[in-house]
């Protein structure tokens, strides 16, 4: 399992956070974990996750997988061949690439068989509460509307976050809850673990920043037990 308080960062599909960019942005997360002694994932464009596995210590997430089988199933994201290349596990359902419930619902205990983490993203509590109920290893609650906004989840709607931690907790003990959207600082960190969060879930903050090191770092902080 993922160690907890966890941080994870989304490189979306950035240019700068890609190919040779993708690469040092990882190393640095995991010089950072390493000193903090905090659990980092990353979650690289696809093209990089081999590469990435390969050079870091650190959990590499892929950005989404599909319910495809190895073999004759060109284009898709094969959960087997995420393995295979190192990957340790996936992001899915961002609302950036959402995906049917039954789809998650069949994809989760293939993850599972082949020891793959699962973090599945939701928009609101209610779906929180849903996708708890398909028992993946975490969910992260993100309001799409406050994605990149720089306006914090924590601050902004703290309701979100309190209210998803109750419905995973009413759910499952298995299944821990992480929460993303507009987090940038060390302080909207602070809050989201005050109100229950166990990690955050971010992206832009650190890619477009302009020192990645200096950044996780701030975000990483409030996480060191």
């Amino acid at each position: 399992m993922l160690r907890t308080p966890l941080l994870v960062i989304n490189f979306k599909n950035y240019l700068e956070a890609s190919g040779e960019g993708a690469v040092r942005l990882a190393k640095i997360a995991g010089i950072v974990a390493e000193e903090l002694e905090v659990e980092i994932a990353v979650a690289p464009p696809i093209p990089d996750l081999s590469n990435i596995a390969r050079s870091v210590k650190i959990p590499v997430l892929a950005q989404h997988v599909d319910l495809a089988k190895p073999g004759s199933t060109t284009g898709a994201i094969v959960p087997e061949v995420v393995n295979v290349c190192g990957g340790a596990g996936t992001l899915l359902n961002h609302s950036e690439k959402r995906i049917p419930t039954s789809t998650i619902r069949e994809v989760i205990p293939k993850l599972k068989e082949l020891g793959l983490h699962t973090v599945v993203c939701a928009k609101t509590p209610e779906e929180v509460r849903e996708m708890a109920m398909l028992l993946p290893e975490f969910v992260a609650v993100e309001p799409p509307e406050l994605i990149g906004t720089g306006r914090a989840v924590s601050k902004v709607k703290p309701e979100v976050i309190s209210k998803s931690v109750e419905a995973v907790r009413e759910v499952s003990s298995s299944v821990r809850l992480i929460c993303g959207a507009g987090i940038t600082s060390g302080e909207d960190v602070e809050i989201a673990i005050e109100l229950g969060s166990i990690g955050v879930l971010v992206a832009s903050s650190i890619i477009k920043s302009d020192s990645w090191e200096l950044k996780i770092r701030e975000l990483a902080k409030p996480l060191v037990k």
